[in-house]
């Protein structure tokens, strides 16, 4: 009795087997033919021998068309894996660890996890894959080193508010630190910088930092605030016409999200709020 049941159980699980992988073609092909089959059958328009001879015609028809649909997504899967031989190598161990997850922990805490992670990683390549690189407010990593690999220009946008940890907080800090010896690197070997900056109040010292980014090189432009629209206080910073980032800010002022883009829809975008900041702000001496 138990051979039966699992017997029966087994040819249930194959059948479920068979429906989930199969090919929506193949499926609607196999059921229309079944159909048609019975159809002339019962309606006598056919013997019973050209009834089925039509029904398996039908089928195999259907099936054809599913290898064909398979062998399709064969040559495209192995089209997308023709890449670089770390992600060639990697794919498949991926793939199978996380259906390993889903399927030996499945219904736990470990399979909801597995798929969210793959979520996070499938919208994170998606923004690689359209040029973009997003990083939380305390990794500056892509606007340090892109600033070290600028070769002839850098134009820079940025807003000087007060905010609770203090205006020049940023600059004194270690990323800021950090970012402006790669302003300095960057002058000695060539690169013109442009900065322009944004501020509520010019006080003695923004003034000062003004006064030390131009003995270092950097043209310097200020513009306070209400000479544009809300919209354009942004900061942002364009390597050589090529590259961008755009710093997300809290309602502090605070970065909480680093943006870097080779997107040339992005790169013209801050090309263009720069531009419009430069025509309204002044650069003194």
């Amino acid at each position: 009795m138990r051979r039966r049941a699992r017997g029966r159980a087994g040819s249930g699980e194959n059948l479920v087997r068979l429906v989930t992988h199969a090919d929506p073609v193949a499926l609607v092909g196999i059921t229309l033919s079944i159909l048609l089959s019975v159809t002339l059958d019962l309606t006598n328009a056919a013997t019973g021998v050209e009834s089925l001879l039509a029904g398996l015609m039908g089928i195999t028809i259907s099936l054809v068309l599913d290898s064909l649909a398979r062998a399709e997504r064969r040559f495209h899967l192995r089209t997308l894996l023709d890449g670089p031989s770390w992600l060639v190598g990697a794919t498949p161990q991926l793939a199978g660890a996380l259906r390993e997850a889903a399927e030996r922990h499945a219904g736990t805490r470990v399979a909801a996890e597995a798929q969210r992670r793959f979520e996070e990683f499938r919208r994170e390549a998606e923004q690689l894959a359209a040029g973009r690189i997003v990083r939380p407010g305390d990794d500056a990593e892509d606007l340090i080193g892109a600033t070290r690999d600028c070769a002839r220009e850098l134009v820079a946008l940025t807003n000087v508010m007060p905010r609770v940890s203090g205006e020049l907080s940023w600059w004194r800090g270690d990323v800021g630190r950090r970012y402006w010896e790669a302003n300095l690197a960057a002058l000695a070997r060539g690169v013109r910088i442009t900065r322009i900056f944004t501020y509520a109040t010019l006080t003695p010292e923004l003034s000062e930092l003004v006064e030390t980014h131009r003995r270092a090189g950097v043209r310097v432009g200020l513009l306070p605030l209400g000479g544009v629209g809300a919209h354009l206080h942004v900061n942002l910073v364009v390597w050589d016409g090529s590259s961008c980032w755009e710093g997300k800010m809290t309602a502090h002022g605070e970065i909480s999200e680093h943006e870097f883009s080779v997107h040339p829809a992005d790169v013209q975008r801050l090309t263009r709020i720069f531009g419009l900041c430069a025509d309204t702000a002044t650069f003194p001496g």
